[in-house]
């Protein structure tokens, strides 16, 4: 197999694993209604992995933790109160980087 057909496998196979378990219930349980308490749990599933994706990538990518909080505290305090995203960028980068620069 060269390198062209197993990237394609490959891709196809990814495709097929994240189709599958959101296809699968709505093929085997149409129109079925859950309870609020699973609701719920399936409302707040998306952030939930979202959150566990993001987080351990934030305090890792500027090399020292003190930097890393600083800016994962200055952009969760700014995306708390709902400001815009570009906003909740740039001062997470600005902490980060005004602790890095206090530290060397």
């Amino acid at each position: 197999m060269n390198d062209t057909t197993a990237l394609l496998a490959l891709i196809a196979a990814m495709g097929l694993v994240t189709y599958l378990p959101r296809m699968l219930p709505l093929v085997f349980l149409p129109g079925r209604a859950w309870s609020p308490v699973v609701e719920r749990f399936f409302r707040f599933l998306p952030y939930a992995a979202l959150g566990a994706l993001i987080v351990p990538g934030v305090f890792t990518a500027t090399g020292h933790p003190a930097s890393a909080t600083v800016g994962a505290l200055a952009a969760a305090a700014l995306a708390w109160r709902r400001a815009h995203l570009l906003l909740v960028v740039a001062a997470g980068i600005a902490g980060a980087l005004a602790v890095d620069l206090m530290i060397r």
